[in-house]
């Protein structure tokens, strides 16, 4: 069987220094390609093919040379890279192939279309040939002694196409990793693993029992996604170990754990006993996982200001987002920000446009407001200011938040202790959760 070769672009040693890659919106191309290439090495891995990773501290030179020592003519070879531009509008995924190769561009049209099938929302700028960039033609193509294509997943400077991968990273990696299997089938048509066969568990959901049978993979128990509703999660939002096996889909129970259920094993009865967060989690517990979709959070929105999403119609999967980066449970940053603004009315000092859903102060003090150059960048500085009254964890982004360091870490990990301290108002936890229960009602949670 043919093996598959995979390389996140940049982050390694060029002339002496780590190569970032691109820079843009507080992150780095280096960083987002490793993020997306150990998701897709998992699929692959999950699907019983032959992946090998290269290293991130080699260069470019390093990555060939690498692959060139290992190949075989049955391999083929990926590099994933984002693309840059001044102009923040330009977006989309390209695959590059060596030119006049027209095998290569069949290869390369299977990749970025099983790309664009799991992300429609991503541009598809269709395919090039590397004699397209300036450069004239691009090394990794032509002096990859085996297939080779690159592909460019979207372009960093762009705030959607960004958006876009940080949120739906296993949907890229799916896609692409889908692309890479159908391109192997055609250099290796041989090459389809065989399927092996893995001993059955019990399942047990919320004290409840599941005809639904799990399996046992090397060691480590999993769950058909069918299950997903049952603990009431979207196993799109994590970066969750999965294999196919006759003919289902099952993600490794221990990965769930990143979306807040509980994970135990009965080793006398060989069962699995998951809890979901909402078993787990207090209403009242800040860190933690929200309960609402953004479907029922914008429903909720609406049903007490009719125009309250009209200025910031992304204004909940903003908040479910940076949440979720920072392990704050959304749903409480959302009712917060419902009452610190009214709903979005702004009734009081601080005006939409300062992008301040949470009454946040500056750095000086006193009676001013911050302001914040982004919706996004807002919610980010909100969410941060939570997370340093509810937790001592570190901060998982740069801080923007420019009262963070004024708060005593870990002080209030409950609603009900921001009183007096987030707000002299005595009853301002009971408020918050109030709107809370408010959001569980209309959305049936």
């Amino acid at each position: 069987m043919g093996r598959i070769f995979i390389s996140a672009a940049h982050g390694g040693r060029e002339n002496g220094r780590i190569d970032p890659g691109a820079i843009a919106g507080g992150t780095t191309e280096a960083r987002e390609m490793i993020l997306l290439r150990d998701l897709i090495v998992t699929e692959l891995r999950g699907r019983n093919w032959q992946v090998l990773s290269v290293p991130d501290d080699l260069s470019a030179r390093g990555t060939i040379n690498w692959i060139n020592a290992r190949a075989n003519s049955r391999d083929v070879a990926l590099e994933i890279q984002t693309d840059a531009a001044p102009n923040p509008s330009v977006r989309g995924a390209t695959v590059f192939f060596i030119g006049n190769n027209a095998e290569r561009r069949t290869n390369a049209d299977l990749l970025l279309l099983a790309l664009i099938r799991r992300v429609p929302q991503l541009p598809n700028r269709g395919t090039r040939p590397d004699t397209s960039i300036s450069t004239g033609g691009l090394a990794f193509c032509r002096q990859t002694s085996i297939a080779a294509l690159v592909m460019a997943v979207g372009f960093l400077t762009s705030p959607e196409d960004r958006r876009l991968l940080q949120t739906r990273r296993r949907d890229f990696a799916v896609g692409i990793a889908e692309g890479l299997i159908s391109w192997s089938r055609v250099i290796d048509p041989s090459g389809t693993p065989s399927e092996p066969e893995y001993p059955s568990i019990n399942i047990n959901i919320n004290g409840k029992n599941y005809p639904n049978r799990g399996i046992l993979v090397s060691g480590s128990a999993y769950m058909p996604t069918d299950l997903a509703d049952e603990l009431q999660v979207d196993l799109s939002k994590g970066s969750l170990g999965r294999v196919t096996y006759q003919g289902a889909t099952y993600v490794k129970a221990v990965d769930l754990r990143s979306l807040g259920v509980s994970v135990g094993w009965d080793s006398a009865t060989r069962t699995l006993n998951l809890k979901s967060a909402s078993a787990n989690q207090e209403i009242n517990e800040i860190m933690g996982s929200g309960r609402a979709s953004e479907v029922q959070l914008h429903i909720f929105l609406r049903s007490k200001n009719e125009s309250g999403s009209v200025q910031f119609p992304d204004i909940p999967s903003l908040y479910i987002e940076e949440a979720r980066i920072e392990g704050v449970n959304h749903d409480i940053a959302f009712c917060q920000m419902c009452l610190e603004t009214d709903f979005l009315r702004f009734s009081g000092n601080i005006k939409p446009q300062q992008n301040n859903f949470a009454g946040l102060g500056t750095v000086e003090g006193g009676s001013e407001t911050a302001t914040f150059e982004s919706a996004r960048i807002g919610v980010r500085a909100h969410i941060q200011h939570l997370k340093a009254y509810a937790s001592s964890d570190p901060l998982s982004q740069e801080v923007v938040d420019p009262r963070f360091r004024f708060v005593t870490r870990g002080v209030a990990p409950i609603v009900e202790q921001l009183s007096g301290r987030w707000s002299a108002d005595r009853n301002y936890g009971a408020k918050i959760l109030a709107i809370v229960r408010q959001l569980y009602q209309s959305a049936g949670l």
